[in-house]
């Protein structure tokens, strides 16, 4: 998982898939030319990461919209979210910009975190100032819409990072049922065909799409940097009978449909729900 995190911490401390001593590249017409086959509409670029602008499958343009990025991008101070912490309802302003299908950018900024956690998934929800019908009045763009259900296996996907304005295609490689990286545990992951999306740091966050379509189906969030077993930068899978396997350069996302377990009729994310399978605090 490889790291960015602020000055002091990033001498010493490298891991998930956010940028490391790499310098982003200037939008230019050269990059928009390599991006032509991605629609960057709701596409979000912030600090250290990558988000998409989502919704939920029964939002109204009269609720305030919702950011989705990592768990890991949050910008904890003092490091990243412990096992087992979970983060909600709190106040936290933010500044983010959003992409158009042109990929112009406009401001865009948070009021709160209403999640986040890295423990089974690798998760963050911004809510922000702004509704879904204020957004596409002042900048045209709507949301991305979060899909419900878990992707199938070899399902086409696209991974677009606002970070580095770019976007990558493959398919869905398979599901690892425990991705162990240091000591952070991830269940159900998901792992990428080896070919196509070789992301990179910077795309932390960045929503995993179903190919051609604006349904974003998980997040995108490590990988296997050098082969190393189970340490930071380097997950390794554990099957059900605790066999470890470690391949370097393997990639991985996380399942986003667990938000919906938790959603009650207001469309507002409650962790008392008895259905509820997201990590509480």
């Amino acid at each position: 998982m490889k790291t960015f995190i602020f000055v002091l911490i990033s001498l010493i401390s490298h891991t998930f898939a956010l940028p490391v001593g790499i310098e982003r590249p200037q939008l230019t017409r050269q990059n928009f030319n390599k991006n032509i086959d991605y629609n960057f509409e709701g596409i979000v670029k912030l600090s250290n990461c990558s988000g998409s602008l989502i919704k939920y499958s029964a939002s109204t343009e009269s609720d305030k919209a919702i950011v989705l990025t990592n768990g890991h991008c949050i910008q904890k101070p003092g490091g990243f979210l412990n096992p087992g912490e979970v983060w909600f309802n709190r106040p936290l302003s933010r500044k983010m910009r959003l992409f158009n299908s042109k990929m112009d950018l406009f401001p865009i900024t948070s009021t709160k975190i209403i999640y986040a956690t890295m423990t089974n998934t690798d998760i963050a929800l911004y809510e922000l100032t702004e509704s879904y019908a204020e957004i596409k009045s002042r900048t045209g763009i709507s949301p991305l819409i979060l899909d419900d259900a878990q992707p199938a296996q070899g399902q086409p996907i696209e991974i677009i990072s606002g970070y580095w304005d770019r976007g990558y295609k493959c398919e869905i490689d398979g599901f690892v049922d425990t991705l162990k990286e240091g000591d952070w545990i991830f269940t159900n992951s998901i792992r990428y065909s080896r070919n196509g999306c070789d992301t990179i740091g910077g795309t932390s966050g960045s929503p995993i799409i179903a190919a051609g379509t604006r349904s974003v189906i998980a997040i995108n969030n490590t990988s296997n940097e050098s082969g190393d077993r189970c340490t930071l930068n380097n997950p390794c899978e554990v099957n059900a009978n605790g066999e470890i396997y470690v391949e370097k350069g393997l990639r991985y996302g996380q399942q986003t449909y667990d938000i919906y377990s938790c959603l009650n009729e207001s469309r507002s994310l409650d962790l008392s729900l008895s259905q509820c399978q997201l990590p509480k605090p």
